[in-house]
């Protein structure tokens, strides 16, 4: 029982890595592309694109660790991620819907940005992991 232990620490630990390297690959990508234009390649079209697609690439690499990485853990941990993540799609729609209303209606005197969604998201995600974890303990 103990060398299984040490075997699913070692698995969480290597999941944990993969995941964090694709984030930080994906992070730096987006970087690149969003200030590359501007600073490195004078809004060069052809290099933008390339980026995007190296961007996406990030993008799929980090979706692929985080499935590895939710398959690792353990049930408990399993069921804490996935009501979290249900709560943040959820949080995520209802307020982005309601947030282009806002633009669309002119409520709001600027254009609604995906920036204040992908916040949204991130922010009730973390709640939604901390609420189950002192929940589920």
């Amino acid at each position: 029982m103990k060398n299984q232990d040490n075997t699913l620490a070692a698995r969480c630990k290597r999941n944990n890595i993969n995941l964090a390297i694709w984030t930080a690959a994906w992070l730096i990508t987006m970087a690149i592309v969003a200030f590359g234009h501007k600073f490195l390649w004078d809004h060069n079209n052809t290099l933008s694109f390339v980026f995007i697609i190296v961007n996406v690439l990030a993008g799929i690499g980090m979706i692929i660790a985080n499935i590895r990485y939710i398959k690792g853990l353990d049930e408990m941990q399993r069921k804490i991620h996935l009501e979290a993540m249900g709560v943040s799609l959820g949080v995520t729609i209802v307020a982005g819907l309601a947030y282009s209303m806002l633009d669309i209606t002119n409520v709001i005197s600027y254009d609604a940005e995906i920036s204040h969604l992908v916040v949204i998201t991130a922010l009730s995600y973390m709640a939604g992991i901390l609420i189950n974890n002192l929940r589920y303990k």
